[in-house]
């Protein structure tokens, strides 16, 4: 029998309209649009800030000394406040040299100094300038800013620095922008529904394993975001180790309270809803969510929210969990369908067909593909409190409307990037704090010979417990997005 392709219905969402500062709309084409001559939709400060220039042993450094240096500084500097930073000049900072064998060492050492400075506070920023896009380099500095420290940094490549244009510097100042707490853009109130009624928290689940090779200690990593306002613009994170290869969260009652915490410091009152999007979930292990994962979250809403809500059944939980790993694929079947790479456009959805019929989950297509065949995320609703009790208002016809709609228009609104991503930012920005972890435990994670068992990121010696403390973020950025 010849294989074939079968045919589903789709259908193609219309992408929202994403709003930046003063009030200008940027109207996206093919999932992406252009914020040139646009300000962020919400300014932050930059008071005080200054640079780590490192050099390394036969790399190639750009500039001649700290005054050619300034010219780039400078540039950057322009470029932050054309987008809305309120950005004064760059402090002049520290140049220094490492090898292989001590960049650990020098640059934790080099990293205390502007953290311990008797006479000047910390900087509100770190601009750490790299010589290459040198793996050690960068966990050590991630590791001295995020944990040990309490700094908030930006890495940047010399050499790209050097040579930026006006698109490079922005893109950096966007990650500037939401680590120091600013809100890049925003959607109009009606392309959020219930979540622009400021009373439902978004929260995006991780956990990341030890790859081959990895040391026999290596654990496992869990991680968490959610918003803390109806922009959904900052999502704050925590994240803790435990058992190697274990896909469930231990512990999630303690981790999903730091965030319940953070969002009453911000609002004042507990959220009444609480939409999870649970990440990297395979599907034998759905129904444990629910038995365990589930559960957790109750438990730490019992022991915070006052006895009148509970007993109402209040907060509503909603669990969504996004799959990237699976190879269905889609193909338009008429030419006037297909975008320039030949991938139904984005914003195709695909809930029939090949979706489970007894159940509640669609195939998204957010983004555009850049080249070869773009991969559709997978959601799936193994728990609903919050939509299916709601009325459904037109243009909708179902609750499974609402839920694809609503995740589609979160594609846009990724805070580093101009365009729609491939999967919602909750599980997006989950997955890029276990990749930060990552970081934090390079040594566990990605064992070389050269690494010394007692380096400050290689998270202890083999066979040994790896200290919970390792991945800990210090209090001064802990409610920052230090990992974006």
């Amino acid at each position: 029998m010849t294989p074939k392709l079968i045919v589903v219905p789709g259908r193609v969402l219309n992408s929202p309209d994403v709003k930046y500062g003063r009030s200008k709309i940027a109207n996206p084409r093919f999932g992406s649009w252009n914020m040139q001559s646009f300000e962020v939709a919400t300014k932050s400060d930059l008071t005080y800030w200054t640079y780590l220039w490192i050099s390394s042993q036969g790399s190639f450094d750009p500039w001649r000394d700290d005054a050619s240096l300034n010219t780039s500084l400078n540039a950057f500097t322009s470029t932050l406040r054309q987008v809305g930073i309120n950005a004064n000049d760059c402090v002049p900072g520290l140049h220094m040299s490492v090898t292989a064998g001590n960049a650990e060492a020098e640059i934790a050492q080099a990293i205390h100094r502007f953290t311990s400075n008797p006479t000047k506070p910390p900087p509100r920023l770190l601009l750490v300038i790299m010589p290459s896009a040198d793996a050690t380099i960068y966990n050590s500095v991630k590791y001295a800013c995020d944990v040990k420290e309490g700094l908030l940094n930006v890495c940047v490549v010399a050499e790209k620095f050097a040579r930026a244009n006006s698109q490079y510097f922005a893109n950096v100042a966007l990650k500037v922008n939401l680590k120091l707490g600013g809100r890049n853009q925003f959607l109009d109130n009606s392309k959020l529904g219930i979540l622009a009624e400021g009373k439902t928290m978004v929260v995006g689940i991780d956990v990341t394993h030890p790859s081959p090779g990895s040391s026999s200690n290596a654990p496992s990593v869990a991680s968490i975001v959610a918003s803390v306002d109806r922009w959904l613009a900052q999502w704050p994170a925590d994240l803790q180790i435990q058992t190697a290869q274990q896909e469930l969260v231990s512990g999630l009652d303690s981790l999903f309270k730091s965030r319940l915490h953070l969002w009453m410091k911000r609002n004042d009152s507990y959220p009444e809803n609480i939409l999870v999007y649970r990440d990297g979930v395979s599907e034998g292990e759905y129904h444990q969510v629910l038995d365990q994962e589930l559960p957790a979250l109750r438990k730490a809403c019992e022991e915070l929210y006052p006895a009148i809500f509970t007993k109402q059944g209040i907060p509503y939980i909603t669990i969504i969990i996004v799959g990237k790993r699976h190879n269905t694929r889609f193909y338009p079947t008429k030419k006037e369908d297909v975008d320039r790479s030949s991938n139904p456009q984005n914003g195709t959805v695909v809930d029939r067909g090949v979706t489970e019929a007894r159940n509640w989950d669609f195939f998204l297509q957010a983004h555009t593909a850049i080249q070869g065949t773009a991969r559709p995320a997978h959601y799936y609703t193994i728990y609903d409190e919050i939509f299916r009790r709601r009325m459904v208002q037109q243009p909708f016809q179902s609750a499974a409307d609402i839920v694809e709609d609503l995740t589609h228009n979160l594609c846009y609104l990724f805070g580093r990037a101009t365009k729609a991503v491939s999967i919602c930012p909750p599980a997006y920005y989950a997955d890029l704090v276990c990749e930060r972890a990552r970081c934090y435990l390079s040594g566990l994670f990605d064992p070389t010979p050269t690494a010394s068992p007692t380096a400050s990121v290689t998270g202890g010696p083999p066979g040994q417990e790896v200290d919970p403390g390792r991945v800990r973020i210090h209090e001064r950025v802990r409610d920052k997005m230090f990992y974006i």
